[in-house]
């Protein structure tokens, strides 16, 4: 049971890690990738994915405070879920249209 703890948590992440890499594999090829008019706007669009990652260690930190959950498994959960909050906000925001007034 100890070692269920300890390989859940990664295999999760790690299918979580895969999934985002796959379809970012499959969307370079396409040419389909997010892409933005100005720099600006372009390194946000870059920088959703790792920002997922660090606000969902740090939920995951906070977590492992009051509760009395380990505290890699927070992490490991609060990155992976993190990424693909990341991935789904990149996707939503690569594909909004620009529009200037």
């Amino acid at each position: 049971m100890e070692l269920v703890g300890i390989v859940l948590p990664i295999a999760i992440v790690g299918g979580i890690m895969v999934f985002v890499v796959k379809r970012l594999e499959y969307k370079h090829k396409q040419g389909k990738l997010g892409k933005k008019k100005s720099k600006d706007d372009q390194n946000s669009l870059d920088s959703l994915m790792p920002l997922g990652m660090l606000l969902g260690c740090t939920i995951g930190l906070i977590l492992s405070m009051f509760f009395s959950i380990p505290l890699l498994s927070t992490l490991s959960f609060g990155s992976g879920i993190g990424l693909l909050l990341g991935y789904f906000t990149y996707e939503i925001y690569g594909n909004k249209q620009e529009s200037y007034s």
